[in-house]
This record gives structure tokens, sequence and C-alpha cells, in this order.
């Protein structure tokens, strides 16, 4: 078994096929997993920073079972009941979206748990989306001039998204939907790592697979594959040449752009979009939230962790060409208002500029998602891009990585287990044994 790429998608198909005992051999370009999706040590901060602030949720089915598989679910904080704090940095309102916790939205009728300004009837608007064809954006499905929509809808769907809501997908945006707020409070409640991206979700999926016998290998550039008689017969990599057996299978987990290189004909998003981060060396008052989400300034979402607040800002291509002191003047502001500490001067910075972050999320860029399968019977593709229903989140990535592994599965009538990836956990096991009962 090769798997092409160590970011979320090909960890996540190595770790769901790691108990069939199969030979597995992971391939990775860079020197280090995650991709996109990891920590580091920044000298000029003098601490660990993830590189870019991803939030997973107890509704996301496919990371959670992927989080209990790789032993790593006490690494997360993982709050009782679901709670979204919000500030408004144009009007100084605050609120906390608080969904209950069963699927029936009884929390519409009480106007401390929706967004102030808002009445019951006004969420049913989001009902329009289910119905919305695949042409249709976001702002074109829902009121753009609503309340509701500046303060809930827009926040949620560019965060989800990494797209303007005029452009951004009403049929990928009403999934997100469906699967947190449409399932209650329950799906809603956040999982937010004590440490970091990397010793919550890389590290211990790395230690698992080695434990298992995994061959890993970094420095690893795949520049070609060769195919003959319908399957991938050769790996053709930057040193070395490894040919693949009548019974090997190849799970290609590398970004769009470089599948798209080595598949012949293989038809992928072209148009990417960025994320700004903002990683400030400062701790927190303590009775900051988590995470926020801020609307009405530069600065979208913030992320309180030990010694650094974190601030996100997604479809950002209007800040790509901002110099990073005046960026992180601009984002320390907001934080500032949202923290209420607007004497604090802007403390040590560093500015992650991602410009091809995810996949530009139109309708247009999601009909050129690909499948898992491919034209050759022995390759199976993984990684964000690939249509899982989802946007680019690491939920869909988790997702693309199980259908690849489970395909595999299938080519060689294995009978174990897969992950399943249509899970539809909603509560996260709270102690040892409540764990040991809800492992799949």
């Amino acid at each position: 078994m090769h798997i092409i790429g160590a970011g979320v998608a090909g960890l996540a198909a190595a770790v769901a096929l790691s108990p069939e005992r199969r030979p597995i051999s992971l391939y990775e370009a860079s020197q280090h997993a995650g991709g996109r999706c990891r920590s580091f040590f920044d000298s000029e901060l003098g601490c660990r920073i993830d590189n870019g602030n991803h939030l997973l949720l107890a509704g996301n089915s496919a990371a959670l079972a992927y989080i209990e598989r790789i032993g790593a679910l006490d690494t997360f904080e993982r709050p009782a009941e679901a709670a979204v704090p919000f500030v408004d940095l144009a009007t100084g309102e605050r609120w906390e979206l608080r969904p209950n916790r069963g699927a029936l939205p009884w929390w519409l009728f009480d106007s401390g748990r929706r967004v102030p300004g808002t009445r019951p009837r006004d969420y049913l608007e989001a009902l329009r989306l289910s119905r919305a064809p695949a042409t249709a954006t976001v702002a074109a499905v829902l009121d753009p001039k609503s309340l509701l929509f500046r303060r809930l809808w827009e926040p949620l769907a560019v965060a989800a998204l990494n797209t303007g809501a005029e452009v951004g997908s009403a049929r990928l945006f009403w999934r997100i939907l469906v699967e947190t707020l449409g399932r209650g409070g329950a799906a809603c409640r956040a999982l937010v790592p004590h440490e970091g991206l990397s010793e919550s979700l890389i590290d211990p999926a790395l230690a698992l697979l080695r434990r298992q016998g995994a061959e890993i290998r970094f420095g690893a550039r795949l520049r070609g594959i060769e195919f003959a008689d319908g399957r991938a017969v050769e790996l053709l990599f930057e040193s070395s040449q490894v040919p693949l057996g009548a019974s090997d299978s190849l799970i290609l987990a590398v970004p769009a752009s470089v599948a798209a290189r080595l598949v012949p004909g293989l038809t992928v998003p072209d148009e990417h979009a960025p994320i700004v981060n903002a990683h400030y060396r400062y701790v927190a008052p303590a009775e900051a939230p988590l995470f926020a989400g801020l609307v009405g300034g530069t600065a979208e979402w913030v992320f309180k962790k030990r010694e650094v607040v974190s601030v996100t800002v997604s479809a950002a291509d209007r800040l790509l060409d901002e110099p990073a002191e005046s960026l992180a003047g601009r984002l320390w502001r907001d934080v500032a208002a949202a923290y209420r500490i607007a004497s604090v001067p802007v403390p040590p910075a560093r500015i992650v500029k991602e410009r091809r972050a995810t996949f530009r999320a139109t309708p247009e860029q999601v009909k050129r998602r690909p499948g898992t399968a491919t034209p050759w019977n022995n390759l199976h593709l993984a990684g964000d891009y690939v249509d899982t229903d989802l946007p680019a989140t690491i939920e869909g990535a988790i997702r693309s990585g199980f259908a690849a592994a489970g395909r595999t599965s299938r080519d060689h009538n294995s009978s174990t287990a897969v992950i399943p990836v249509t899970m539809r956990r909603t509560d996260i096991p709270e102690t040892t044994e409540d764990r040991q009962r809800a492992l799949p």
C-alpha cells in the first residue's frame, strides 16, 4: 500500500488502513507531516504556533473517529455545551449563539440564545439553501441586507468556504449547516487542541503508524507515475523508482495542482483562495473565551491559546499586498476591542499569508472537483479538493482519506472494517469507558 502525501488526508487514509496489517509506505515531499495543518516553533515569537487556525466541532464525525483511532481525544479542550461568542466591532454589542443540545431548535425562541435583533422566523430563510440550484451563491439565496446575514450567515459562510458569500456555493454552505446547527448543540461543541495542531492531529497519527510498522519517508518528492494496462505500475521519485506489484494500491493525497500534473486528464479546481493568520505573543485575559467570532472589522475569528492569541481572516485577497507590520497593527486593534484591552500596544507578531490555502468554493470550481476513483483501478484520490460534499476543511480532508482507504480495502476484498465515512456521531465521549463504548 503506497500513499503519497502526509497531510491530513494521507494520514487519515493510512490510519484507516493500519488495522489491515498490510505494509504501508507513506511518502512526503517536505520534511514534515501535516501539510497546512501543523505546528512549528517560531523564532521571532519564541514559541510554537499553528500554521493556521482550524476549528473542529463534535459534529465532524470523520475527524472525531480519526482522533479516537489515534488516541488523541484527551489532547483537546471539550466544552460541555455549545456556545459561540460574537462581538460586533462596529456597535460594541456582544452575544453568544447557544443552540440547545437536541436537533429540535427550541433555542430560536430564546432571545438570549440567538443573534440580537433577530426573530425566530428569520432563521427559516436558511431552508432556501436546501433547494438552491448548483449554480446559486450564498448571497443570491439569503438576504445579504439582513442583520442575520451580517451577524451569522456571512461569517459562517466565509469561514467554512474560504470564499466570499457573494460568490460562494450555496449548496456547500447548506451541507455545513446541516451537519452543525442542523443537528443541534451537541454537534456544535468545539474541540480545541490543548497544545497545537501537530500535537493533537499529526504526531499521534505518525506514532500510531510507526508502531504498526508503516514506512514513512520524508523528502520524497514524486515527479511522475507510470501507467500501463489500466493501472499505475511505477512511482518515479526524484532520486529513485518504486515499482508497483500486481496487488499494490496507490492513494494520491497531494494538492490539487500536483495531482493534475501527475494524473493524465484529471480535472481539479484551479482557482484558490487565501487565508491570513496573525499570531501574537500575548497571554489573553483569563475571562476571554477560547474563540470568538468578530463582525464589523477586519479580523473574523480570534483564538486564545496558552501564550498566543491568533486571528484568522478568510477569503483574504484584499490583505495579501498589505505589509506585515501594517496588518499586525490593524488586526490587533480588532483583538484589543474584542478583549477590551485598548491600552495594550501591539505585541510581537507573526503574519502568515497562505496564498493558496484552499480551492475557491464557487459553484464553477465545485463542479471541477473529482471523485475518489480514477480510470486506473489501483489509484484513488484523497485531499480536501476531492468531492466530499463539504468545502476544503479538516473534516473534508479526513473523509476523503477514509473514502480512498475504503475503496482500496474493497479492491482487496478486505474483511477488516475501515473507519466509516458516514458516521453521524454528535456526542464527544467524556471518559475512557465512554470512549471505549463509542469506538467504531
